[in-house]
């Protein structure tokens, strides 16, 4: 059944309940917007005593199953306003689950402002230690080895930098990888600081002697893992020696340029000159000629089989910055008109050392350089943006509090964002479905949450026309296998092979039949997807989100997007349609 940490910041107690029989069979991405959902107040403000962060694992994560060490991280967003579920790899989640635990609730804020605290959870139970001095006020490179130095490099660390420190709206909440770098991050929507404004500046995990992951039905789940991995090692793109594995997620650099949807210059065109020079293939070159630490086919964390993180290293093959991603690349590179990988490499960086979103970051660096703090291509000078938010000036908060609220300081109108978040790399005119995925997600602007690029771009489960307005469907139905896979644990990676591959898709319900003796069949996913879109719209609507917070900027209904010279014209009705079943 499992059990739930419950952690109370006002007056600094720890306590351990029984899962609640209602919660029984949730996870993940499930159990995080249950409780949020149950717990929070709607209109509270995010960052005020009312408001909870909650932790929870997958399904399957902690358990052999392939690609499963996702942890998912809810609350209500101070980015957005809206629920919350981000989730990240790295040590975290695995460890969560093998203690035993479901879900770790924080709530309330400590009476003593500035105070931060520890807290520590191993098999024997949860405490709350004081933050030393030394962990507060550095950036995470310098931290985060402290923090292991205290309690043991074999532990699991969800922290927060000076961003989430000082409530900025951008702070991410960051995840050890497996060689103990604060680089896996659970980014988008704030939760960062809604970790901060709890006073807590870490969680260590020790899942030394754990109890483990109890299996119901062992040879039914280890009859779906082993399609579920026979998928993985034979689709094109999740293969070893695939597009992701060799090239990482930045393999998307060129096709998305190609296809004309490739934001740059804060979503002024759909393709951008140096495309090629920030490449995957561009990466995987560079680290192959540099050698050192250089790599490719990288795992995030222990069990990944996609592995489809990388090392980038300096010219002297010493370390640069572990990962550079697709969405980040693009954020610091393209949106910002920047072509060199070093210099999307130390805005990365810095993001980890901060502990911010690069998503968002380099959403709001673009912004800031169309309001003239800095000019497109001007890479030095947006390494210096980005150090002001380190620095915690007055603009530094600025910038660090995201993309809208840059905009509306120094009046940009053309501000890349829904529901408040940055849209990601993807320029919703060209690819039309994306387009509506960000403007009916719960969370803002959201690729993750319904990842209709493998049809559009990919071809996975069938090409589809980008330009295609008539997506209602494949939109909905996306979000729904997307939420369901966010509750398993698994990395959303592996929907290209079980999108292609119906032994696969078998292979993940067997998974999650094995582990808690369910009955759930193929039908299932889009019925315990549904309940979790329903869960989050419903707390959307009473903290009063309605439909026409479902929309793009109006920018991009009336300014064409070259090459293709497209707006996004996918009429309101269809955008209302999708939920309306």
């Amino acid at each position: 059944m499992g059990k739930v940490l419950r952690v109370n910041m006002s007056d600094l107690t720890t306590r351990f309940e029984r899962l609640p029989d209602r919660y029984a069979n949730m996870a993940g991405r499930w159990l995080t917007s249950r409780i949020v959902h149950d717990e929070v107040p709607p209109a509270c403000h995010p960052l005020g005593p009312n408001n909870k962060i909650v932790y929870a694992a997958g399904v399957v994560t902690g358990t052999a199953a392939p690609t499963s060490g996702r942890i998912s991280i809810g609350g209500k967003s101070p980015l957005t306003g809206t629920i919350k579920e981000t989730n990240s790899g790295g040590l975290a989640g695995q460890k969560l689950s093998r203690l035993g635990i479901r879900a770790i609730v924080v709530e309330g804020q400590p009476k003593e402002k500035g105070k931060y605290w520890v807290l520590k959870v191993n098999k024997d139970g949860a405490e709350l230690l004081p933050a030393a001095d030394a962990w507060l006020g550095k950036g995470l490179y310098a931290a985060y080895p402290l923090l292991l130095d205290r309690f043991g490099d074999k532990v699991a660390v969800l922290g927060i930098g000076t961003a989430g420190e000082r409530l900025m709206a951008n702070a991410g909440v960051c995840v050890n990888d497996p060689q103990n770098r604060p680089s896996r991050y659970a980014g988008r929507g704030g939760m960062g600081a809604v970790m901060g404004s709890k006073g807590l500046k870490a969680i260590v995990l020790d899942d030394k002697d754990g109890p483990g992951v109890p299996i119901a039905n062992k040879e039914l789940f280890d009859t779906g893992r082993r399609k579920l991995v026979e998928a993985l090692q034979t689709h094109a793109v999740t293969k070893p020696g695939g597009g992701l594995n060799t090239y990482g997620t930045a393999v998307l650099v060129n096709i998305i340029n190609e296809a004309g949807g490739f934001p740059t210059r804060n979503f002024r065109e759909g393709r951008f000159e140096g495309a090629a020079k920030i490449s995957g293939e561009t990466i995987h070159e560079v680290c192959k000629k540099r050698g050192g630490v250089g790599m490719t086919g990288h795992g995030c964390s222990p069990g990944c089989i996609i592995k489809c993180s990388n090392v980038y290293p300096k010219a002297d093959g010493s370390e640069l910055v572990s990962v550079q991603e697709y969405e980040s690349v693009w954020s610091f590179g393209a949106q910002c008109g920047i072509d060199d990988l070093d210099v999307t490499g130390e805005l990365i960086h810095l993001c980890n050392d901060y502990g911010l979103d690069t998503i968002e970051a380099g959403v709001t660096i673009g912004v800031a350089m169309e309001a003239g703090l800095a000019k497109f291509g001007d890479g030095k000078r947006a390494i210096e943006l980005m150090r002001e938010i380190g620095k915690g000036s007055p603009l530094g908060h600025i910038l660090g509090n995201g993309a809208e609220s840059t905009a509306r300081v120094f009046g940009v109108v053309r501000c890349p964002t829904v529901k408040g978040q940055a849209i990601p790399a993807y320029d919703p005119r060209a690819i039309k479905g994306i387009g509506i995925t960000y403007a009916i997600s719960t969370m803002g602007a959201d690729h993750t949450s319904g990842y209709t690029i493998a049809p559009e771009m990919l071809g996975v489960s069938g090409k589809v026309d980008q330009f295609s307005v008539d997506k209602a469907d494949m939109a909905r139905n996306f979000q729904y296998a997307t939420a369901f896979i966010d509750a398993t644990g698994h990395c959303l990676f592996i929907a290209f092979a079980i999108l292609d591959i119906p032994a696969g898709l078998e292979g993940l319900v067997e998974e999650c039949n094995g582990v808690l003796g369910t009955n759930w069949t193929l039908n299932d996913i889009g019925r315990i997807g549904g309940e979790i879109i329903g869960i989050e719209r419903s707390f959307n609507e009473r903290a009063g989100f309605t439909r026409v917070h479902d929309r793009l900027p109006e920018f991009m209904k009336h300014e064409k997007l070259p090459p293709h010279n497209v707006v996004f014209d996918v009429p309101d009705e269809t955008l209302d349609k999708v939920h309306a079943v």
